[in-house]
């Protein structure tokens, strides 16, 4: 009888293993660069080409949202602490993941990723040049690990869907994806339709990226990324026609010439990179209080002088981060509650916000995303 168990136990071991060779399927996937790449699919073990792609990687895996990570870029704890410790704090053998640095600065270490073994590397677009100048591809692909691109931060408005469409594909979580696209397209609907039907004035806005993190004045953002945000919020983005690309910087004198009826800086804890900086440190669980103070102290730089916003109290600021996930929508809401209190006074940003870590996310809502001069607002 002992044989027989034996021999039914190896059957059944058998059949699982050829189930599992299965249920892998090697697939052609086209990236967000048009790139089409070969990929076994679902992936079980992913280098982050940066750490904040745990953003929507987490999403994907709500239960064990690092089974998947074999390594990651080091960038989440410098650039969004309050988010890492609060995933450390649950998730603590995070701090044994192999880190990398960059590849732009030149600190990736690719002998590293190769013995790590992964099924497949993301890598942000904004690595593309310094991927490419390394030759970094060929080598991978000699190894047979593929990289494909996401972007959420150059394009982020063409680029968020299919790079998530991308990644539920990679990780066999298709309607998972499926599920955040449309609650997040639904979201942003919510204010494009009222301004559309509505069709009010649109407010001069000046968008200012990190605010305080340095001395100089004054960064900002073209049309795309935030400056499109704004557009979706129903404002004018006053960089719009003065930087071409992505990012780039206007001048203090350009500000108080355009005398912008709105100005929203971009904050975050950036302690690890600046300490002690200026910056308004916005985000997950951060001081309200505090952040409100410093973003009256940026009020007083040379580049608002006697500019309408800063008159009228219209100076708000809202989370860096924004700029490089998938969670934009929540930012729209809020900017769009900020440029048209009277046709957005129901809508309820922080609500969305909840719902989207209730539905989506491994961790729990904690405020702290937005500030505002504006008390009514």
């Amino acid at each position: 009888m002992k044989f027989f168990n034996k021999v039914a136990a190896a059957a059944a071991g058998f059949c699982l293993f050829i189930s599992s060779i299965a249920l892998a399927d090697t697939v052609k996937v086209t990236d967000v660069t048009g790139r089409e790449v070969e990929v076994n699919v679902p992936v079980e073990h992913v280098i982050l080409g940066e750490g904040r792609q745990i953003y929507f990687v987490g999403a994907l895996d709500k239960d064990e949202p690092f089974k998947r990570v074999v390594g990651w870029r080091d960038d989440l704890a410098k650039a969004d602490p309050e988010t890492y410790a609060a995933y450390l704090a649950k998730y603590p053998d995070i701090a044994k993941l192999p880190t990398f640095g960059g590849m732009k600065d030149g600190t990736f270490d690719i002998e590293q990723a190769v013995a790590l073994k992964p099924d497949v590397m993301l890598m942000n677009i904004d690595a593309k040049t310094a991927t490419e100048q390394a030759g970094y591809i060929e080598k991978l692909e000699k190894v047979g690990i593929p990289l494909v691109y996401v972007d959420f931060r150059e394009k982020p408005m063409e680029n968020t869907e299919p790079s998530m469409r991308l990644i539920g594909k990679l990780f066999g979580k298709e309607e998972k994806a499926e599920e955040f696209i449309k609650f997040r397209a639904d979201s942003i609907a919510k204010v494009t339709d009222t301004l559309a039907k509505a069709n009010p004035k649109k407010p001069l806005v000046f968008m200012e990226r990190a605010g305080g993190y340095s001395d100089d004045c004054c960064m900002s953002f073209g049309n795309e990324n935030f400056g499109r945000m704004v557009e979706f919020a129903g404002g004018v983005n006053m960089a719009k026609d003065i930087i071409p690309g992505t990012f780039g910087t206007v001048n203090p004198e350009q500000v108080i010439a355009s005398n912008p009826d709105q100005i929203i800086i971009t904050g975050g804890n950036w302690e690890g990179y600046v300490p002690g900086g200026a910056w308004v440190g916005v985000g997950y669980g951060a001081d309200e209080k505090e952040a409100q103070r410093k973003l009256e102290g940026l009020t007083e730089r040379p580049a608002f002088t006697g500019v309408k916003a800063v008159k009228g109290g219209n100076v708000h600021a809202v989370w860096h981060q924004f700029y490089n996930n998938p969670y934009q929508f929540v930012a729209i809401q809020q900017m769009a509650k900020w440029l048209h209190p009277d046709l957005f006074g129901d809508l309820d940003p922080e609500a969305t916000f909840k719902e989207l870590h209730e539905r989506f996310l491994p961790l729990p809502y904690k405020s702290g995303y937005f500030v505002s001069l504006n008390a009514s607002r």
